[in-house]
């Protein structure tokens, strides 16, 4: 037979069985949270018309897989080239167009999948990754209350999962766009650019940059002054007020951003704060925008962002608004796991190995784990009728605590007619008399754990 070298493809990550208990632990809050709050979930494609993921503004540039058949024809040519989806964006604009007619408005969703780019793998960057995004679009006109709820809902993930504080940090888009056209600046987008090189090159540079692009010296500081501003309160208002600008369009973002700290102050304390650096999305987002941290890695960039964009489409007819927030799932995780902050109390979901005394009493143990498991509770049916002492061993390596051995002996291999089973934790060496209809583990035992391994 034919050997064959296996070789790891680079951004395409695959996660051992404790690691995906992680994984999976962090997609269950992420839906459940999702959930609770009314998003109903979609699932798209995985392709779209490669002209389509073109087509995005600002997005153009990402690297696109694209797809085709092997045995590929004439009749293939004539099709549209098609393309690996590099966010959830895209294909919700093109759902929400071709379903207008089966949607109330106005819609959310939550979509949780699979996105791919051509990007230099890296730490934390992948080729292949998992996006979980929520989004409410309206047709014609978008609330704005929503650009305060988006936020609250990725501030209850975050509070529910194993991982730290994170804070989303929020801006208005016309906030600085006012503030531009207040102090005479004319290139908003040219001067949001430079201002967003901040933390890679600094204050410095960039006021280098700005005073290169046109502006005076003046009007340099004066947009470092405004980048600078971060609040975990309203006081950011007075803040900007105190820098002597005035404009509409700077009025009108300062209410905005106002209105989503104060929900924020309201529902979730600490989870936002007002930091007028943020600008992100510059040809696409409209309104409210959001990044966040993980506090005490700070370095490692932004998990989560988003914003408010006043035509996710058009049908011609009518535009839809909307505003939404993505969690980089692959991104956090990654990093997480890579810095081994996290893992899983144990690499199987079961927590009761039932050992079996010999292949004639498999039955039995197979009774006893199908009595536990219409109750709840995960468990195993040991593999061999090896000596007692090897199968708890095999749950011990696996993260098991419990090892369950029916009647017909104990963990010692002593046999006893009419003996009751047993159950032994097998962290403390306990064992007792059980019965499958009635036994329950403690409930942190009951499914695998996530901890914290950072101090």
């Amino acid at each position: 037979m034919e050997r064959v070298k296996i070789s790891p493809i680079s951004g395409f990550p695959e996660y051992l069985p404790a690691e995906r208990i992680v994984e999976q632990h962090f997609l269950d809050v992420i839906r459940e949270t999702f959930e609770l709050h009314g998003f109903p979930s979609i699932e798209t494609r995985a392709v779209e018309p490669v002209e389509r993921l073109l087509g995005k503004g600002g997005d153009a540039d990402k690297e696109i897989y694209g797809v085709s058949r092997l045995a590929a024809d004439d009749s293939d040519a004539r099709d549209a080239a098609l393309g690996l989806h590099f966010d959830l964006t895209v294909p919700f604009a093109r759902y929400v167009l071709e379903n207008a007619g089966h949607l109330a408005f106005p819609f959310r969703r939550h979509q949780i999948q699979k996105v791919w780019r051509g990007e230099r793998p890296q730490e934390g960057r992948y080729r292949e990754f998992t996006q979980a995004d929520i989004d409410v679009v309206d047709a014609g006109e978008l609330a704005p209350h929503f650009e305060a709820e988006i936020p609250l809902v990725m501030a209850e993930v975050f509070a529910k999962l194993p991982i730290g504080q994170m804070v989303i940090q929020v801006n208005n888009r016309k906030i600085p766009e006012g503030f531009y056209l207040g102090i005479g600046v004319t290139d908003v987008v040219g001067t949001l650019r430079i201002v967003d090189k901040l933390d890679k090159i600094g204050p410095a540079k960039v006021a280098d940059l700005l005073v290169e692009s046109g502006l005076t010296r003046e009007q340099a500081d004066q947009c470092l002054a405004l980048a600078a501003i971060r609040t975990e309160d309203l006081a950011f208002v007075d803040r900007v007020r105190e820098l002597g600008v005035s404009h509409p369009t700077l009025d009108e973002g300062l209410d905005a951003l106002a209105a989503v700290i104060r929900a924020g102050l309201a529902n979730a304390r600490g989870a936002l704060v007002a930091d007028l650096r943020i600008a992100r999305g510059l040809d696409y987002y409209t309104g409210t925008v959001y990044e966040t941290q993980l506090v005490g890695h700070e370095s490692w960039g932004s998990f989560c962002s988003g914003g408010r964009y006043d035509s996710l489409a058009s049908d011609g007819k009518t535009t839809y608004p909307g505003v939404g927030i993505s969690i980089g799932v692959s991104r956090l995780l990654g990093l997480l796991l890579g810095q081994k902050l996290l893992t899983a109390s144990r690499s199987t979901p079961a927590c009761v190995l039932v050992a079996v005394n010999d292949e004639d009493s498999r039955a039995t143990s197979t009774r006893v784990a199908t009595q536990l498991r219409a109750r709840g509770i995960p468990c195993e049916v040991a593999p061999k009728p090896a000596k007692f002492g090897k199968q708890i061993r095999y749950a011990e390596r696996r993260g098991m605590p419990y090892v369950w051995f029916p009647g017909a002996g104990d963990s010692n291999g002593d046999v006893a007619e009419g003996s009751r089973d047993q159950v032994k934790d097998i962290r403390s060496g306990e064992q007792v008399d059980a019965d499958a209809a009635t036994w329950q583990p403690p409930a942190n035992d009951l499914h695998p754990q996530i901890l914290r391994t950072e101090s």
